[in-house]
């Protein structure tokens, strides 16, 4: 091996040692040294840091607020309702050595702060109706739930910011009573408003046939009322006209009833002396009445 690399190498090493003690922290993270496995040091302002290589570790820890978003659980209320509740806390990490000691990394603190979470919240719903929960107390029992979160929260070096409630659900067999009892309360109210809607047609279809009647009845009223008048005034004329030309008339009246009576193929069996044959009793005859009615 010749000098030049045996000189790279050892550069190469150098650098490697001395790249290795130095670390930095940045505004949203803190740190906590361990020597042996044991912790020596709080890392918490961001800055470039140094530790001895190979003997010492670091651990960082992030500063800003987290989220543990818990499984939905199911819970029962005061008079024995039983409730899905999905609930999310949020926190940070105010004391690296408790947490590191207590719960070790992230995933330890979101299990124990979601079971000290559920044993609160399931004492607080067992104590309250199921209303009151989802109405008025809600908002007061997850500040409670917080506040008593918060102690024990703070043995394992974390900072409680608050614990909300994402989503009140019943359980599925509940929800699928709860829906049954919907749909048949619907169906009942649909079956009112379908039998009001009946009894309202009804009533507007016996008033329509009423008001039907009423007009026809109107209107032959006035129909006979016409008649009547047309007839009065055809037997006005007919009696004027009769008066000023009996024979004529009379001719006319006859000519009317041998258009009726007479047609093709018609026999009549009169007497000889039959009213009716009066202008068709002799040619002359009949057209000596004609000249005179005509006249």
């Amino acid at each position: 091996m010749s000098p030049m690399v045996k000189i790279g190498i050892v550069i190469v090493v150098l650098l490697v040692l001395l790249g290795q003690p130095a670390f930095v922290i940045n505004e949203a993270e803190q740190g906590l040294i361990l020597q042996f496995g044991k912790p020596i040091r709080i890392i918490q302002e961001p800055g470039i840091y140094l530790k001895y290589p190979f003997i010492q570790d670091l651990i960082v820890f992030d500063k800003r607020i987290l989220v543990a978003d818990a499984r939905p659980a199911e819970y029962i209320t005061l008079d024995k309702k039983r409730l899905t509740v999905d609930t999310v806390s949020r926190w940070k990490i105010s004391q690296p050595l408790e947490f590191y000691q207590t719960v070790r990394d992230y995933r330890g603190a979101v299990s124990r702060l979601n079971d000290t979470i559920f044993a609160r919240l399931r004492e607080a719903i067992a104590n309250h109706t199921f209303i009151s929960f989802i109405r008025e107390e809600r908002e007061n029992i997850m500040n409670r739930v917080a506040e008593e979160t918060a102690i024990p929260a703070k043995q394992f070096g974390i900072t409680l910011v608050d614990v909300r409630i994402k989503r009140v659900d019943l359980p599925e067999e509940v929800q699928n009573s709860v829906f049954a009892r919907m749909r048949a309360e619907r169906e009942r109210i649909a079956k009112r408003y379908r039998a009001e809607g009946e009894e309202k047609g009804r009533e507007i279809r016996a008033n329509a046939n009423k008001e039907k009647e009423i007009i026809l009845a109107e209107a032959y009223r006035k129909a006979e009322v016409l008649k009547g008048d047309g007839d009065a005034e055809a037997t006005t004329i007919y009696a004027e006209a009769y008066g000023k030309n009996r024979e004529f008339f009379s001719f006319l009246r006859h000519m009317d009833v041998y258009q009726k009576i007479f047609g093709e193929d018609t026999t009549v069996l009169l007497r000889p002396n039959s009213p009716l044959m009066e202008y068709l009793d002799t040619p002359f005859v009949g057209e000596t009445s004609v000249r005179k009615v005509l006249r």
